[in-house]
């Protein structure tokens, strides 16, 4: 079943089940959501409140191709000890679900990661999104889109570790770009 969302142009969300074509629109984006949902026979959890400003709600996994699960020995100490405003959870692999303080997503993002690698030796490749490439708007620097560039980031160190590419290599990469 594809349930499809849009933003209007006046600010007002179209949500589509394109199963049986129940279509509706409205002013609120998850009151779209949980009548989709609804029509769908699937379960709706509203999401979490706002994060106090000037703190970014995300989730950091360490996703390795040996999965290892949850209880490896090695997240022994970060199971006991997490960063601040961090809980762990068993997602199949070692996550942390995080809110902290940064500037931006970004900002928040690698200060947790350089705490987790520094106090227990980890680094953390990954924010948890599933199919990156499913690009959304592009809607502000700490969105959703947001969390996808900071997936993407880590996943290419990671890879680029494993493969034997050092920072250097990867810097110069990004500034090949010309991103400023």
């Amino acid at each position: 079943m594809d349930l499809h969302f849009h933003r209007n142009p006046d600010g007002t969300t179209t949500g589509r089940n394109e199963a049986n074509g129940f279509t509706v629109t409205h002013a609120e984006e998850e009151e779209v959501k949980r009548q989709l949902y609804e029509d769908a026979g699937w379960e709706y959890s509203p999401p979490p409140p706002p994060v106090p400003s000037g703190f970014h709600r995300f989730s950091l996994v360490h996703d390795e191709f040996r999965a290892s699960g949850f209880g490896d020995e090695r997240y022994a100490g970060l199971r006991a000890r997490p960063p601040e405003g961090c809980v762990p959870v068993d997602w199949g692999d070692f996550a942390l679900e995080c809110e902290r303080p940064g500037k931006t997503l970004m900002d928040a993002v690698a200060g947790t990661v350089a705490e987790v690698r520094r106090e227990h030796g980890l680094v953390m490749n990954s924010l948890g999104v599933e199919k990156p490439q499913e690009w959304f708007d592009a809607d502000n620097k700490d969105g959703y889109a947001a969390k996808i560039v900071a997936h993407l980031v880590l996943m290419a160190a990671d890879r680029a570790r494993l493969l034997g590419y050092g920072r250097k290599d990867v810097v110069r990469l990004l500034d090949a770009t010309g991103i400023e």
